[in-house]
Order: structure tokens, then sequence, then C-alpha cells
């Protein structure tokens, strides 16, 4: 089954429709309301976080103006792990009406740290040349990974820039990425790239979206080496990328990193979000135990990521099912 939450399943995008309805994926009009009521159990803190998460998924897929302004009403939350979720899903609409608030928030240093990162990284994401000079100039940002999630964007957009014109390669995984995948396909020479810290991040990044694209037990291997090395930015992409993978083989490694009260809570966040998605009963077990985290980002992350497993192991259709519940919610 598809990890619905992080990226490898495809965000529906919505055409305008007469009456402010826009069409779901199955072809159903949703209204006006129905957006609205998804929103209010996004931004409403008496909602459990389960519950805000799939609202958030469900706007994303749905797509179009409301939902962005939903999404960002609930940047003024006090979870920095909704926060971030926020920014990675507008990030991914990739709609440059997004804009004005990742930059709101990106400039803002009062927000956590992997909230301005994860702004600057969507800003990356949707493509606009036109916040190229923002992200320079937060390039070299005081907080390093919000200045290395820059450099990572700014480098981006001038290959997006450098290739404009040329036919879209699909891959396997139907994410935006913040680096394309490198055409290199043998994973020994994708490991040593991967690993090796002395070579340019964005080139470390591009080997690591080739590993998970070229898939099974050996590159899931070479990139669970990866949780062991580099900065704290480039671990949690890690942590992210086998999260989308799902391969048994690094069930270990991310409940080790997990477990590790040193690592950056961004990487153990991402490790947590991993074992949802991968849902095995190891993974069950590791989350489990840090249900009750001391760190909140990690105690949440361990929240949604054991709804994310009853999902995958469950019989539901979609992660994303704000509008089912509210059409099945009793009258």
């Amino acid at each position: 089954m598809y990890n619905s939450l992080r990226g490898s399943c495809a965000p529906r995008s919505p055409a305008s429709a007469p009456g402010g309805a826009a069409e779901e994926g199955g072809g159903a009009m949703v209204t006006e309301q129905e957006v609205e009521a998804v929103g209010r159990t996004l931004v409403d803190p008496q909602q459990p976080l389960q519950a805000r998460f799939r609202a958030l998924f469900t706007l994303r897929g749905l797509g179009g103006p409301g939902a962005i302004t939903w999404i960002s009403q609930a940047f003024g939350d006090d979870s920095a792990l909704l926060k971030h979720e926020l920014a990675y899903c507008l990030g991914q609409m990739q709609d440059s009406r997004a804009i004005p608030v990742l930059l709101d928030v990106l400039r803002d240093t009062r927000q956590e740290p992997m909230v301005r990162h994860e702004a600057g990284e969507a800003l990356g994401a949707i493509g606009n040349p036109e916040v190229l000079e923002v992200l320079k100039q937060y390039s070299t940002d005081p907080v390093i990974e919000v200045a290395e999630t820059c450099q990572l964007a700014v480098r981006r957009l001038e290959w997006l820039q450098q290739h404009s014109g040329e036919p879209a390669v699909a891959g396997p995984y139907l994410s935006v990425d913040p680096a394309p995948p490198a055409e290199e396909r043998d994973v020994g020479r994708l490991r040593e790239v991967l690993l090796d810290e002395g070579q340019p991040l964005f080139d470390r990044y591009r080997a690591m979206f080739a590993l998970r694209d070229t898939g099974g037990e050996e590159a899931a291997l070479a990139l669970a080496e990866g949780l062991r090395c580099g900065g704290a930015l480039f671990r949690h992409e890690i942590g992210y990328v086998l999260g989308q993978l799902q391969h048994e083989a690094a069930v270990p490694q991310l409940a080790a990193t997990l477990a590790r009260p040193t690592e950056s809570p961004m990487v153990r966040h991402e490790c947590a979000e991993a074992l949802g998605a991968i849902a095995r009963p190891a993974c069950l077990a590791a989350l489990r135990a840090h249900a009750a985290d001391p760190e909140r980002v990690v105690r949440e992350s361990c929240e949604v990521a054991l709804d994310m497993y009853d999902y995958e192991t469950g019989p539901a259709f979609q992660y994303a099912d704000g509008l089912e519940q509210l059409r099945t919610a009793p009258a």
C-alpha cells in the first residue's frame, strides 16, 4: 500500500467548477462549505492531532485558494510538527498563491527552525524563480538547517532554469523533491556520493533520491547508512526518503535513530513517520516505546505515525479521508 501521508501518492489537482465547487479525485464535486468544514477541523486545536493531519492532507489533495487559505491560518498553532507539515503540503501543491505566507514563515525567527526550514524547502518546491533572491538571502541564516535548506532550494531553482523546456522525467514517486535524482543508477557509486561529506549537499541529495527511485534492499541499506553521517538536515531527509521507500530492511536503523535521545528532534520525528509508513510489527513496537517521549515533536510524530500504521495495515482506501469523514458523519 502506498504512503499517502508523505508524498508517494498523487496530489489531486481539482479543476475550478461553477458555484465555487472543486472536483474531487473520484469525480465528485466538493463545495466551498465542505472545504470550510475540513479547514475548521485543521485549525481546531481541540481536535485530535491525527484528525487534523488527515484534514490537512485532504486540503492538500483538493488544492485551490480556499485550501491554501485554511492551511495558512494554522501557522499560528503551537505544534511545530503540524506547522512543519503545513509548509510541506503548501510546497507539494506547487501553487504560487502560497508564496506570501511561506515567505512570512521563513522570515519569522519566532517560528521553530524545522518550520522555517520546511517553508524554505516549500518555496523551492513551488519552483517560481521570483523567490530566488530571498532564498539566497536566507542561505546564510544563522540557523544551519534553514541556511542549508535555502541553499538547496536555490540550487533546485537554478537547475530548473538550466533545464527549462526539457521533458520532465517521471519517476516512481510523485512528490516534489528538493533535488532531482542523479542519472547514475549503480547503487555502489550512488552510495559513495551519498556518504561523502566532501561532496556538495545538492549532489548528495541527488544521489539520495536516485537510490530511493532505484529501490530494493541494497538501496535501502545504503540510505540507512546516511542516518549516521552529515548534518541534521541531511539525516532528516534520509528518514523522509526511507519512509517513502517503505522497505523493511531499514527498520532497525530507523528505530535506533528514533531511540537516540541525543539525536536532533527533526531527525527523530522523520524516523518516526517513516516507521509508521513501513508499518511492520517492529515499527509498531518502536513507535509505542516513544509515544510518551519528553520531546514534543517526537511524541506527536509517534502519535501521527501510529495512525498511519493503522491506515497502512487496514482496509481504508486513502489516508486523506477528511471528506469521507464529513460525508459519513451522522446528521
